[in-house]
This record gives C-alpha cells, structure tokens and sequence, in this order.
C-alpha cells in the first residue's frame, strides 16, 4: 500500500481536455459502455452514495450507471434463487453475486429482500460487495484500477478508511457474478475526500463567458449535498486545504425523515418515497404499503425544502472561510436544493456554480482522475 498516491493531494487531472456533453442525459440510458482501453487497464469510478452507487467506465455523463445503495448478505441458494429467469432481464434489477462463500444481493433486489439504505453506517461497509458489482455489471475482468470518494469526517478518520478500503479492494478477486465466473485484479486503489470529483468535473469543462472562473487560480469550496452527509471542502488553487475541510452528518436523509413525518406509515428510506419526492411538481405522489390512497407530497414540500435550504446554508456560512470566492454545490441534494441555495449565498455575496450534471459529477471526475494518474505513471517509466 505503500505506492498509494495520498488522496489528499490530486494532481491537476482535469487539465485534460474533454469533449463537450450534455448535462441533461438521462439516468441509466440504454448504452453500450465500452471501458477506456487506451492504458491497456480499465478504469472503474464507483461514488458511493447512500442513495445510489454511480460508477462508471467512462468521462461520458450518459454513461453513469445509478444502483440502489441496498447490499443483502444471504446465503448462496437463497441468491441464487432467481437463475431460472431468461438471462435477458435488465441486469439493474436483478443484481446478486457470490464470494467467498457467502451471497450477495445488490440494489433493487436487496431491497426487495428488505434491504436498507445503510444510514449511519460508515461506507467502507459493504464497499468490496458494491465494487465488485459495478465491476460485473460493466463486465470488466483480469487487471483493473478502481477510483472511489470517503467522507472527510476528519482527517485522521478519512485515512484510517482510506487505509481499510484500499487493504479490502486491492488484489486478486473471483466471484460468481449472476451465475458467470468473473475474475478480478485490483492493481490499484485511489481514494479522495468525497465531493473532490466534482472539482475536477467542473474545471474540465469548457469555460462559457465570465461567470466561468479557473478553478485552479482561485480559492473555492466545494459543497457536496450527499444522502447521509454535506461535505465542506477547501481548495486553493486546485490544492485541497484538508485543515480547513470536513463533512457533517447531515444530508438529504434527515430532509426525507422530515417528509416521512407528514405521512401516515412512510419510511424515510423507501426507495419509492424518495423518487417520488424527486419527481417534477405535479407529480410527486406515493403511497406507503398498506394505504389505501397515494399523498401528493406538493401539499407540503415546498416549505421543507425552502426550510431545509435555509439550514444547509447556515451550515456553510458558518463554516465557508473568508478567501473563498467560488463555491461548487453538487450532489443530489445540490441540484434539489439549488435554487433555493443559489438564491442565499447570492444573498451573501458568494458566487455558487453547479455541478452538472449535479449527480453524476463526482464519479465522472473521479474517472478522469484515474486516467491522469494511469497517464502520469506510464510518463514516468517512459
């Protein structure tokens, strides 16, 4: 572990140049990913989010794939259970796999089986499992590199994580992956604070006109609006203050906890209450097991999101530092709570900018991270 670069210190991956892409690609579109193979070595992004893990293979937004957070551990004849389904059906829905003895369902079927978000819990947890699974979904096998983002709770929490995740991924795996045996070669491990990827997202776009800075000649924050924390990054000219940044426990769960409390029976980590809840207005319906009729949610929404959005900024004016200029707001929660946020800090004189696309940002700048280093490397043999 000891060739591991320190995450607290990316190097400029995002001078690279990149194609224009549109922010407004839909979720999970029906692509066929191709894994970079210009290194020889595929490249696998996995954000571990507490809603959703997006992972991806490539820089192209459209290609970042949304799975549930849910992770089961069953036994391996209960996982396999599903092996008489015609081997067409959508892979996302039908995730499971065994290692190591034990089985493994992911996303949409763990939560079927009863499967939580896992609120709370650190996210080194369940990690190799969700590795693993992007790995299979995007069928990668034999040699890969694997980039991924950790709370900055602390620094001396963040490398103790780092440590434990980097130990748990790197090296030889072989699971069965939905009945096919797949093996794997972790060679190397990179992790950096979470929210980090979508600085490097958002400085590798082309700039448009002046309200575009260069991210790496200004002193800037990164908020990244998580499911289970907010994360207040630091960076000066491109290099991360990590004794002025942290993450709060605090996130878009405890705004679903608050709208679960206005609805007979709701629970707060439905995967059903919370697409609902980030559908258009005039369509935010659900229904909890066992009502007889669905709540339509804009009766209420609108004033917990301007309330929510009121203490996400207290939260980042109390801790935002005085040199910042520019802040970057991603995330899920970002772009829910964007205009409302956007609208506060103007109020403070602070310029804010979204990540677009707001919710694939940090695995796709996690990827280009990757590339840079894999680039880097072989220079430095060459």
């Amino acid at each position: 572990m000891t060739d591991q670069p320190s995450a607290a210190t990316p190097m400029n991956a995002a001078a690279i140049p990149l194609n224009r892409v549109s922010a407004s690609t839909p979720i999970n579109t029906a692509t066929t990913v191709k894994p970079n193979g210009s290194s020889g070595k595929s490249i696998l992004s996995v954000d571990l989010g507490r809603t959703s893990t997006k992972t991806s293979v490539s820089r192209e937004p459209g290609n970042v794939v949304f799975i549930p957070a849910n992770v089961k551990q069953m036994s391996m004849e209960e996982v396999r259970g599903g092996i008489f389904e015609a081997r067409a059906t959508d892979p996302l829905m039908d995730l499971w796999m065994e290692y190591q003895g034990s089985g493994y369902a992911v996303g949409q079927l763990a939560a079927d089986f009863g499967a939580n978000l896992g609120v709370g819990k650190s996210k080194v947890e369940d990690a190799l499992a969700k590795v693993l699974a992007c790995a299979g979904y995007f069928k990668l096998k034999d040699e890969i590199s694997v980039v991924l983002g950790l709370p900055f709770l602390s620094l001396e929490q963040f490398e103790k994580e780092k440590a434990q995740i980097i130990s748990q991924l790197t090296g030889p795996h072989i699971m069965n992956f939905r009945g096919e045996t797949v093996s794997l070669n972790i060679n190397k491990v990179w992790v950096m604070p979470e929210g980090y990827g979508s600085l490097l997202w958002c400085e590798a776009q082309p700039k448009k006109g002046s309200g575009s800075p260069d991210f790496t000649k200004v002193s800037a924050a990164i908020v990244d609006i998580g499911h289970q924390t907010i994360d207040l990054l630091m960076v000066d000219n491109f290099r991360f203050a990590r004794g002025a940044s942290k993450s709060e426990d605090f996130g878009m769960s405890k705004f679903y906890e608050m709208v679960a409390k206005e609805i007979e029976g709701a629970d707060s980590q439905s995967l059903a209450l919370i697409t609902a809840v980030n559908k258009p207005k005039g369509e935010r319906f659900y229904r909890p097991k066992g009502a007889s009729k669905p709540t339509n949610l804009d009766d209420f929404l609108p004033n917990l999101i301007e309330m929510f959005s009121r203490d996400i900024c207290s939260r980042v004016l109390a801790w935002l530092p005085e040199r910042v200029t520019d802040v970057i707001i991603t995330g899920g929660g970002g772009e829910f709570f964007w205009e409302d946020v956007q609208r506060l800090l103007k109020d403070a004189k602070i310029n804010a900018h979204l990540a677009a696309p707001s919710r694939q940002a940090n695995a796709l700048g996690q990827y280009i991270y990757g590339e840079a280093q894999l680039s880097s490397s072989r220079s430095a043999r060459s």
